[in-house]
């Protein structure tokens, strides 16, 4: 995919370790829920609610308001890709949003709700979760798993693998050990740009999303019908 799109591997390189340093070496890290030790917890919890949930439901920038208003199971888990969130506020709870920082306020209020966020770390989002980092440890911070695509090996920060926020969302619970047969993806569209996604280039997001259908398939070919 970097050869696809032109992009260097220095540069993620280079956002995957200033991400980690800002975290490790941030000054008030115990307190902002930053450290080492902090991340590997949430890490844990996630983890724990995924293996004991009956399903678990990604939601995608495609969503709309009837494909969340079903009777779920009583032990249902959702995770949404990026801005996404916005669509689950006030219909159901959300365990954590995977994101590489494109969602804007939607992710404000998932870290004002306490909503854990899987911030993904690429050559072209550095200058955002500097950003979005500042703006964290100013509102007492965020519970945070780090992620990022280099060939680098990390304690406290994980390939899980993907590309879109959607589909490596469904990388990080298969990561943890969750069988997709208990998973279902709402909102993932390879057609159209969904509502939910954050300002973008159309046809480079159209583009992007076959890329997000290749991986999907190769997770799970069936994953359209579930």
């Amino acid at each position: 995919m970097r050869a696809h799109y032109g992009w260097s591997y220095s540069s993620d390189l280079n956002s995957a370790i200033g991400l980690r340093e800002r975290c490790n070496q941030h000054p008030s890290g115990a307190v902002l829920g930053w450290t080492v030790d902090h991340r590997r917890r949430t890490l844990e919890l996630l983890a724990q609610r995924l293996m004991k949930a009956e399903k678990v439901v990604l939601v995608g920038a495609a969503v709309e308001e009837d494909d969340l208003a079903k009777n779920w199971p009583s032990n249902t888990v959702f995770i949404a890709a990026d801005g996404a969130v916005g669509a689950c506020f006030d219909r159901v709870d959300v365990l954590c949003v995977v994101t590489d920082l494109d969602g804007g306020d939607h992710l404000d209020e998932a870290v004002a709700r306490g909503i854990p966020l899987i911030v993904h770390a690429h050559g072209d989002n550095e200058e955002r979760w500097r950003d979005c980092t500042e703006a964290w440890a100013e509102q007492g911070g965020a519970s945070l798993v780090l992620t990022h695509q280099t060939d680098e090996v990390y304690p406290d920060m994980h390939n899980v693998g993907g590309f879109t926020d959607g589909d490596r969302a469904a990388c990080f619970v298969a990561t943890l050990g969750v069988p997709f047969a208990r998973v279902q993806l709402v909102g993932y569209a390879l057609d159209h740009v969904g509502p939910w996604s954050g300002v973008t280039d159309p046809e480079r997001k159209l583009d992007k999303l076959k890329w997000m259908g290749r991986i999907l398939d190769h997770l799970h070919e069936g994953w359209q019908d579930q």
